[in-house]
């Protein structure tokens, strides 16, 4: 059985750039992504543009289009994202294949690094940007695109891969009483009344490329809005810290003393940081589970499934529990 990924061949991406108007050279490299294909291609006078042909099945037109708008807003507001380009009146094309429709958007190159965590300055600079990108994101919601919520990231990840027969037998019953005990958990914080705004939705440091201080634009931009989202304002916080309890506070401290120039927060929010980490590995796991029959699958998620695995995942959700039950981050 074929995957559409298989008919997406270098010569059918090239042509489908090339039929933009874009020079192409030939040249083509393959960038760091999983969920879509992304290509960084060569162009006759030797600049590069980059293109991402989305994930078919994933995202309607509609919710692709509501988040070209969403980046088109931040890019008006000066706010340092990577947006789609507009070729023939639009950000986003489509190359049929096979009787495949791939969705397909061109990008401009940029550079950067992952950004130094460590240092309060970087985290002080990138919250008054993130502090930027959510006020342009409460100035109107996203009407097609889903929420994130305890029932589309939790409950409906959950009954997939139940339905699905996802988890091994000898692992099944432990690991689904758990993440029942921890989904009612995360419901019960989650329930509670907080504003919503359109977020970047996966703010990890992957996603966030540092400019150095001697280099024009220094700072931070944003890529990769593919998981934009509705909800509270603390998800594209929490994913910018590590290390242990006393580490971790002093991160966001750093964050939100940027982003509390720009913005105000609510504090309340924080008790919300360990139900949607919850949420997030119950919904990784599902996510994963639905993409094994992608080519590239086992190369990338080689330990995906095995009985090890889902132990490890029963553990983590024990994890969560009594974490969720723990105060919030004082800052």
């Amino acid at each position: 059985m074929f995957h559409p990924y298989q008919f997406l061949t270098p010569d059918v991406v090239l042509d489908a750039i090339a039929n933009l108007g874009l020079a192409v050279d030939g040249r083509m490299t393959s960038l760091s992504s999983y969920e879509n294909r992304v290509y960084q291609v060569i162009l006759e006078d030797n600049s590069s543009a980059v293109a991402k042909f989305y994930r078919p099945g994933r995202w309607s037109q509609e919710q692709i289009k509501e988040e070209h708008a969403f980046s088109a807003q931040l890019t008006q507001d000066d706010v340092p994202v990577v947006s789609p380009l507009w070729f023939h009146q639009k950000t986003l094309h489509t190359l049929r294949v096979e009787n495949i429709d791939f969705y397909f958007s061109i990008c401009p190159r940029k550079g950067g690094r992952a950004p130094e965590l460590d240092d309060p300055q970087v985290l002080s600079w990138i919250g008054r940007f993130l502090a930027r990108i959510h006020h342009v994101g409460e100035q109107s919601a996203f009407k097609s695109r889903p929420a994130l919520n305890v029932q589309t990231f939790g409950f409906e990840s959950r009954d997939w891969l139940v339905q699905h027969n996802a988890i091994p037998l000898e692992v099944f019953a432990q690991w689904l009483s758990l993440c029942n005990e921890a989904l009612t958990i995360a419901q019960s914080f989650l329930s509670a009344s907080y504003a919503s705004l359109r977020l970047h939705g996966d703010c990890h440091p992957g996603n966030i490329l540092w400019t150095p201080l001697d280099m024009p634009n220094p700072g931070p931009h944003f890529v990769d809005l593919d998981d934009a989202r509705q909800g509270p304002a603390i998800q594209d916080l929490w994913m910018l810290q590590n290390g242990d309890r006393a580490d971790r506070a002093r991160q966001l401290g750093d964050l939100l003393e940027g982003y509390e120039l720009m913005r105000s927060f609510n504090r309340q929010e924080l008790l919300l940081i360990e139900p949607l980490r919850t949420l997030r590995i119950i919904h990784y796991s599902s996510w994963l589970a639905r993409r094994q029959d992608d080519p590239a699958f086992a190369i990338h998620f080689p330990w995906f499934g095995t009985p090890m695995y889902w132990q490890g995942q029963a553990d983590t959700l024990r994890e969560q529990i009594e974490a969720m039950q723990e105060p919030p981050l004082s800052v």
